[in-house]
């Protein structure tokens, strides 16, 4: 491997680090931050334990993703100085607005909410932290901004002389449409990444009869609000296919191994291609479900492989455009059985619930155990389908990854650092996974050992 792949390997390994921290994160922060509403207009100390519990989870991994993150922004410098010299101009003003997002919203208004609980008065202690479910989101926002660039670049020029690209309007950055379609969709996954693994937790707890009131309206809250998020991100997710249709059709062919364009054109199921002639050996399809996936017709079309090499290679020169057509096929498909089998599972809960069942129906508890890792396995495969299928774009028809890597690294060294970051997110992942898993078997603080006032100075 070349010091390209390894950059591009140690990138990708880092940032799926990080994301198994972050859509948690965000998620259980808004969690927290109903509980702690809960108990703010009801008084109902159970509502405080649930608070405290799950307050607590909530600062063990946002502390643990804080550390993984700051890793993420170095390697601009350190292995893609090219494509930081590039896209500088543009980048500065969203991330440094994260930058400010993340530690100081976020950090202030969470050591606001750890050390007030006996120093501030109730509606201003609860105020803290629906402000660091604010600070959450806000962060993403502008670090999909600078994504969505990526994925449509918009708001800028290019410098003859430099060869770099300026920004020029900061709105149409923030208006992007890109943005809006990938904002909604990534929040709603975060919602239910924090709504699936609080069910786990507590259908663990109900299994084993401990802390009833507790975790039996944890179970109730989260299934209602984790099926509406998980029903969001199918819904946000076909916005993001049509547009991703228009941006980026040949993403959208490879995700369906479609080789030539077609109207009507069929979802393809399974399929075993061939990608050096350019076509399958057979594919499995639903007729005409591409197209209205696509485009919202019935006969719709949607352009193939073949026909969109030909156009990109008239328009930007010689070369390969295809990204890796498997990788792309299979991350998409994966990603939407996760997605399904989320809804799926938040839509019996919901019916176990109506029904009065949900704590004594034991295989359904059981399932939501292995069920925390379905958001996650979505999230990755998602973040995976975007970045991969992108290639061989890093800014896409404006510059190609090959063209961003830092010139003057050697493989040698970024093999160093690759092993470097793997044992230590490793480590850390070890770190995060225990202490999650201890907490949570803990359970919540016993009843009458929580204050159930805090002073108002």
């Amino acid at each position: 491997m070349d010091a390209l792949d390894l950059a591009r390997l140690q990138f990708a390994l880092t940032i799926i680090f990080h994301f198994f921290f972050v859509p948690l994160s965000i998620g259980l922060a808004l969690f927290t931050a109903i509980f702690q509403t809960a108990w703010y207009r009801t008084k109902d100390e159970k509502y405080l334990r649930m608070t405290r519990f799950w307050g607590k989870l909530f600062l063990v991994n946002f502390a643990l993703g804080v550390v993984t993150g700051i890793v993420q922004e170095f390697q601009f410098g350190m292995n893609w100085s090219a494509y930081s010299r590039f896209v500088g101009d543009v980048f500065g003003a969203p991330l440094a607005i994260e930058g400010l997002a993340a530690f100081f919203l976020e950090s202030t208004f969470l050591g606001l909410w750890i050390f007030g609980w006996s120093r501030l008065s109730p509606r201003v202690h609860l105020a803290t932290i629906w402000m660091v479910a604010f600070g959450t989101s806000i962060s993403a926002f502008f670090i999909l901004a600078a994504n969505a660039w990526m994925q449509h670049p918009v708001g800028y020029t290019m410098n003859a002389v430099t060869q770099r690209a300026e920004m020029t309007d900061f709105m149409a950055l923030m208006t992007n449409p890109t943005l809006w379609a990938h904002f909604p969709h990534t929040i709603a996954a975060a919602v239910a990444t924090g709504g699936m693994f609080i069910l786990g937790v507590s259908a663990w707890h109900l299994r084993k009869g401990r802390d009833l009131d507790v975790f039996r309206s944890s179970a109730a809250i989260s299934l209602v609000i984790t099926c509406v998020a998980s029903i969001g991100v199918a819904f946000s997710g076909h916005l993001q296919a049509q547009m991703m249709t228009q941006q980026q059709p040949m993403k959208m062919a490879a995700a369906e191994a479609l080789w030539d364009t077609e109207s009507g054109a069929g979802f393809s199921i399974f399929a075993v291609g061939d990608v050096e002639n350019g076509r399958n050996h057979f594919n499995i399809q639903l007729p005409h479900m591409l197209s209205v996936l696509s485009t919202n017709t019935w006969s719709g079309t949607v352009e193939g492989m073949n026909d969109l090499q030909a156009e990109y290679e008239q328009t930007y020169g010689p070369g390969s455009y295809l990204p890796v057509v498997w990788i792309t096929y299979w991350t998409f498909r994966l990603m939407i059985g996760a997605g399904m089998l989320m809804i799926g599972l938040t839509l019996v809960g919901l019916w176990l619930l109506r029904t009065g069942r949900l704590e004594t129906t034991r295989w359904y508890l059981w399932l939501l155990l292995p069920g925390i890792a379905l958001p996650y396995a979505a999230n990755t495969l998602g973040w995976m389908f975007t970045e991969m299928g992108r290639q061989p774009w890093v800014v896409f028809g404006l510059m190609k990854t090959a063209d961003a890597v830092s010139v003057a690294v050697s493989a040698a060294a970024v093999a160093t650092t690759v092993i470097g970051f793997t044992a230590i997110y490793g480590f850390l992942t070890v770190v995060d996974v225990t202490l999650l898993v201890r907490f949570s078997k803990a359970g919540p603080p016993p009843a009458g050992d929580v204050p159930t006032t805090v002073a108002v100075y």
